[in-house]
């Protein structure tokens, strides 16, 4: 399957990061084609609004930044594993302009499968993620393949690593 992981953590070596590599190396391990942007290092703007994309752009956001990069990535992506960090209750702010960009397409084309990838230093702050992920899922008609936390003493575990990789056996 292609798998599209969208991580959007700044710190490179940081715990979101650190979900993603063993996601993709455990995909890749079981035959996927993987591929991961981590899209805080990308140039997205927040959707305008402008409502280009369902008039004269035919699906086409009018804005041209990093987003055209992903685009193609997301139509041709049968499962998306979105890793994120929360730092206050929901995606972080460059998790959030990538999918709100996803607007003008509605809905990735060939999408099948999601999951979701989660890391934070402070107690009781997924639900409300899980809660946005659980919806998306259901807008996109694609199946939930699990969610996985890493709060504290859980980052970068030997069991925190087996249940990322757990998930690839729900694809």
């Amino acid at each position: 399957m292609k798998i599209l992981i969208l991580q959007s953590s700044p710190r490179a070596k940081g715990n979101t990061a650190w979900m993603a590599e063993v996601y993709k190396d455990a995909a890749e391990a079981a035959g996927h084609e993987v591929t991961l942007v981590n899209v805080a290092k990308k140039k997205i703007a927040g959707c305008l609004a402008c409502e280009y994309c369902h008039g004269k752009g035919e699906g086409a956001c009018v804005q041209k930044d990093d987003m055209q990069e992903l685009y193609p990535l997301l139509q041709e992506a049968e499962v998306i594993v979105l890793a994120t960090p929360i730092y206050y209750f929901t995606f972080n702010s460059q998790m959030q302009a990538a999918i709100h960009r996803c607007y003008s397409i509605m809905k990735p084309a060939k999408v099948k499968k999601m999951a979701l990838l989660m890391s934070s230093y402070s107690p009781g702050v997924y639900d409300a993620a899980i809660q946005q992920f659980k919806y998306l899922c259901g807008f996109w008609k694609a199946e939930d393949a699990g969610v996985v936390t890493a709060m504290n003493d859980e980052q970068k575990t030997e069991e925190t690593k087996q249940k990322v990789e757990t998930l690839i056996n729900k694809l």
